[in-house]
């Protein structure tokens, strides 16, 4: 019985043994597969020689979207009870705020003066000596303003 505990012991540490043995192998493998540095680029890099973390792998980059993944976003944004089909006053809906803003007797029907009044005040902000024609610099301020990227919350 002595004998059946002694060599089951015995195959346990000569298993564990193996194992030290085999990650140490994995270890140096890794270890030898970095490219040697010269200490001519690190001193073109102003790293100290001999810094093994100068060079390190870096860091993985997030996948490109899709084109397809963007198309499905967009076209849920305008989905909005999520039936996959896209109504008319869905799509319609997603105006309401730019139309509200025009829509200034608050009746729902956007005449042509409601427009007009809005244009011509867009016309006269940019017209700055007021002589009643925009110049190239002029119409330029009337280009919308590009929308800030919104900050990373990492």
């Amino acid at each position: 019985m002595n004998r059946f505990v002694a060599g089951g012991v015995a195959g346990l540490l000569m298993a564990a043994g193996g194992l030290f043995w085999w990650q140490g192998q994995a270890e140096s493998q890794r270890e030898s597969a970095r490219p040697p540095v010269s200490a001519a680029v690190l001193a073109d890099e102003g790293l100290p020689e001999g810094d093994e973390n100068a060079f390190g792998a870096a860091p993985p980059m997030p996948p490109e979207a899709r084109a397809e993944d963007r198309e499905a976003q967009r076209f849920n944004r305008y989905d909005r009870n999520r039936d996959a089909i896209i109504t008319r006053t869905e799509m319609l809906g997603s105006r309401t705020k730019d139309f509200k803003k025009l829509d200034t007797d608050g009746n729902n029907l956007l005449s042509f003066e409601e427009w007009a009044v809005k244009t011509a005040d867009r016309f006269a902000g940019a017209d700055g000596n007021g002589d009643g024609r925009l110049t190239r610099a002029e119409f330029a301020t009337t280009a919308p303003k590009p929308e800030p990227k919104p900050r990373c919350r990492c």
